[in-house]
């Protein structure tokens, strides 16, 4: 009944309390980033989610669009802003993600909305992801987020999925807040954010 039902309840519910509560400080990160980045402050991009449909996700921008004289965007490490790198350590760039949750795009909790290129690159089993609607956190995102492998942060997912309930998300929503200061886990052992999935090894 949770998974069907109240959970969709409850995402609705607590995401417009928290839109309420923190749209002061918001605002006001958001003339901090305007000030310091004298650009755009919102990151917009398609991603897939329940069942495969694709959605834009809304997130605050960490990262500047410096090119290389191909044309080519610089690697993670060079566009990090440093407004950025404390905005996405202590994840407030997921915050536009709650109109998200609004719309019935995302939840508070549940696997990761990925890249649309991954799609065709998922075994069968890791498909399984996106049998549930995507979430601001996840499973994978308290057992080690950016530091752990990709099968590994599958794995979590597919878990989620088979086990879902309130009690897990309530869980997963107190380990992420005790989580969020860990900024270290933001970053995998060779980037600054995480690698991109390349396909399943044989």
């Amino acid at each position: 009944m949770y998974r069907y039902f109240f959970k969709r309840i409850f995402d609705v519910f607590f995401a417009t309390l928290v839109i309420v509560a923190l749209l002061p400080f918001f605002l006001l990160l958001l003339l901090v980033m305007i000030v310091m980045t004298g650009g755009s402050v919102f990151f917009f991009q398609k991603r897939p989610g329940k069942n495969g449909k694709i959605f834009t996700i809304a997130k605050l921008k960490t990262m500047n669009d410096l090119k290389d004289e191909n044309g080519v965007l610089l690697a993670d490490a060079y566009r990090l802003t440093k407004i950025g790198k404390i905005v996405r350590g202590l994840s407030l760039d997921e915050l536009p993600q709650l109109i998200n949750v609004l719309k019935g795009d995302m939840s508070f909790v549940g696997p990761r909305p990925l890249l649309v290129e991954y799609l065709p690159l998922y075994s069968e089993e890791q498909s399984r992801r996106h049998s549930v609607r995507p979430g601001i956190t996840g499973w994978a995102q308290v057992n080690g987020r950016n530091t752990i492998s990709w099968e590994k942060k599958f794995e979590y997912d597919v878990w989620y999925v088979d086990h879902l309930s309130f009690g897990l998300d309530l869980k997963i929503l107190l380990l992420t807040v005790l989580k969020i200061f860990r900024t270290k886990e933001t970053s995998s052992a060779t980037s600054q954010t995480m690698e991109k999935f390349t396909g399943n090894k044989l």
